[in-house]
């Protein structure tokens, strides 16, 4: 097992169509995100090099672009997309991806429901 650092993104919000029912694609509702980008932070961290690190602030529009663009079924797929934009940054290895669905159609009370994904490059 490969032992990378992490760099966390927690509660990203973003407002998305998503859901297998008629209300929840032309209503929308708000998704929150959670990642856990997996890298090696010692090159940037010996040069303090911006370039050799992972740029959050654009990990995370692009995952909020993700969210708000084509509506998919399943939070699954939704998590999966998240995963494989992350992964597109050369230094991220691994991600950790946790998709809240807070307003999912329950009829029971509840908190929260999540899907929540590990995906590398190996």
């Amino acid at each position: 097992m490969i032992r990378v650092d992490r760099v966390a993104l927690s509660g990203l919000r973003a407002r998305g169509h998503h859901g297998v029912f008629p209300k929840e694609r032309e209503e929308g509702q708000t998704f929150l995100v959670d990642l856990v980008l997996g890298l090696d932070t010692r090159p940037a961290a010996a040069d303090d090099d911006l370039t050799k690190t992972v740029h959050y602030g654009i990990v995370a529009e692009e995952v909020v672009a993700v969210v708000e663009g084509e509506p998919v079924n399943l939070v699954e797929t939704l998590a999966e997309r998240i995963a494989q934009v992350c992964l597109k940054h050369d230094v991220v290895q691994e991600v950790e991806v946790r998709v809240h669905k807070p307003d999912a159609p329950i009829t029971v009370p509840f908190d929260d429901v999540t899907v929540t994904i590990i995906r590398s490059r190996a």
